[in-house]
């Protein structure tokens, strides 16, 4: 539900590929000085208008000009073909929020940060190791997604299985290159229907959001009941992992996690990685990794993020 406390209107951007980047700008009402910003997006497979727009708006409530974005090749966002993702140009897509913000008349171009929220998280952390006019980095509920995509969940992945996932998608652009390599793979796994006792409780709580009215959106790619992303859409998460120079970050950050989320160990071991003299992690008690998607449980510590963003942003 939009908030009266705030303002809100579609704008768009470029990122220094071309693609055009559709985002939602909420700023609070009756300010008239310079604010400091935020760019938000995520969870991967999502748009703008789920959990990314509840944490922009949120924040704009709080004092925040923000703006929740659609990565490059998904919801409203430019990029063809569709679903497809990079872990260079899903860093980019930050770089270019800040390139907007910092062009606004309302807005500190020394006060800009942003938030990613689950694969988000990890392309967040990446852009502040790179870009190093963004002043803070804050993640929620955050993948490594090419970790995961490479090394499936816990590192269960060996080189044997991952030569065989690329045999498969590579033989997949046989056909995919006829078809401008926009053939999707099989609609996700998120279905109740397709549950079995085997089913991991993490995939249930996926498709509770993505699925259903809670969070259910049809430009969502996890909510797309057709197809997902591109059948060659993670060739570049196998081969070019993201926070290779995590040491090397100077940017204060805050990584949020649930404390009984599946995902929890790619925030803790990110966490270790980054070279920040002010990083903090921070584990919200008895939250789940889809908590942190939205406020059903009252889990989101937005307080926490507020506290953060205005020690930094100042």
């Amino acid at each position: 539900p939009k908030s009266d406390k705030v303002t809100h209107r579609k704008v768009s951007f470029r990122n220094r590929y071309g693609i055009m980047l559709a985002a939602d700008l909420y700023m609070p009402r009756n300010v008239n000085e310079k604010l400091p910003a935020i760019a938000v997006s995520g969870p991967f497979g999502a748009v703008k208008e789920q959990s990314a727009g509840l944490y922009a708006q949120t924040m704009a409530e709080r004092g925040f000009l923000t703006i929740a974005f659609d990565p490059s090749y998904t919801g409203e966002s430019g990029g063809f073909p569709r679903y497809v993702a990079s872990p260079d140009i899903n860093t980019e897509d930050f770089c270019a929020a800040v390139d907007y913000l910092s062009t606004r008349d309302d807005v500190d171009s020394e006060r800009i940060g942003i938030i990613g929220i689950c694969g988000w998280g990890g392309f967040a952390l990446n852009a502040a190791i790179s870009d190093t006019r963004i002043k803070a980095v804050a993640t929620s509920t955050m993948y490594d997604i090419t970790r995961v995509v490479a090394k499936g969940y816990n590192d269960s992945v060996d080189a044997d299985a991952r030569y065989k996932m690329k045999q498969e998608i590579n033989n997949k652009r046989w056909e995919g290159s006829k078809n401008g390599y926009a053939d999707l793979q099989p609609a996700n796994n998120l279905r109740s229907n397709q549950f079995t006792a085997d089913t991991p409780l993490f995939v249930k709580e996926y498709s509770d959001f993505y699925t259903t009215k809670r969070g259910f959106h049809p430009r969502a790619a996890n909510s797309n009941p057709n197809g997902s992303w591109a059948d060659t859409a993670m060739l570049g998460m196998i081969n070019m992992p993201i926070l290779q120079y995590a040491a090397e970050m100077r940017t204060p950050a805050l990584v949020v996690h649930g404390e009984n989320a599946h995902s929890r160990y790619f925030s803790e071991d990110a966490f270790k990685a980054l070279g920040s003299k002010n990083k903090e992690l921070y584990i919200v008690p008895n939250a789940t990794h889809v908590d942190l998607y939205d406020n059903q449980a009252g889990k989101i510590p937005f307080d926490k993020f507020e506290q953060f963003f205005k020690a930094n942003l100042k």
